[in-house]
């Protein structure tokens, strides 16, 4: 017999009438716990914003298994935070020669969920269906090839949908170029955004109601 969704493949939904919650609490915690900072202190963001990361080619190295394990696990958890989508994938650069530095870093991001675990996405159901996209670049933020990140997220309404954070696959020669590249990224989620709803007739029909 089919019941609710409360759980499927680490998330957490929760279901009113009048919204959805999706979380992995339950999942941070057990990260917090397998990678022993429980006791650790938690802090405001999920990375320090005036200092880059680097390859830190003269840095102490750390054992590279548990270094992978842990961004692998944080990867899986941006499937509900994507407040942390920028600070993982830029740890996750460093997984053939982690270094204390790098290290330091994904700590952070653990130490940062510590104190936000209860963060949850929020679906409504009343609003209403308008597309909204939003992107950003970081000019040459990249230490080792000098090539900028893009960042985005698209919305239908009030509910997030998608988001991502990536490396530009070719150098840009001024900001500009650089927020261009990223507005088309946002653009191409949107464009699919759309045509998912105009298959679901949401854009041409009212939604069913009981």
């Amino acid at each position: 017999m089919m019941g609710e969704l409360k759980f499927f493949l680490d998330l957490q939904i929760q279901q009113t009438e009048e919204v959805i919650k999706i979380h992995q609490q339950k999942y941070v915690k057990e990260l917090i716990r397998k990678f022993g900072i429980e006791n650790s202190h938690a802090i405001s963001s999920p990375m320090v914003v005036d200092k880059k990361l680097t390859s830190d080619e003269d840095g102490k190295p750390v054992d590279e298994t548990t270094y992978r394990e842990m961004i692998r696990s944080l990867l899986y958890l941006t499937s509900s935070r994507p407040d942390i989508m920028f600070s993982v994938c830029v740890c996750a650069r460093y997984q053939s020669s982690p270094k204390e530095s790098h290290m330091t870093a994904v700590k952070r991001i653990l130490r940062y969920l510590i104190g936000t675990s209860k963060l949850y996405l929020w679906y409504p159901m009343e609003c209403h269906f308008n597309l909204i996209g939003y992107s950003n670049a970081d000019y040459a933020g990249c230490s080792v090839d000098i090539k900028s990140k893009s960042g985005v997220a698209a919305f239908v309404g009030p509910c997030i949908l998608t988001w991502g954070s990536k490396k530009q696959n070719s150098v840009a020669l001024s900001t500009a170029e650089a927020e261009y590249i990223a507005a088309g990224l946002v653009c191409t989620q949107l464009l699919w955004l759309k045509q998912q709803l105009r298959d679901y007739d949401i854009l041409t029909k009212p939604l069913a109601r009981e």
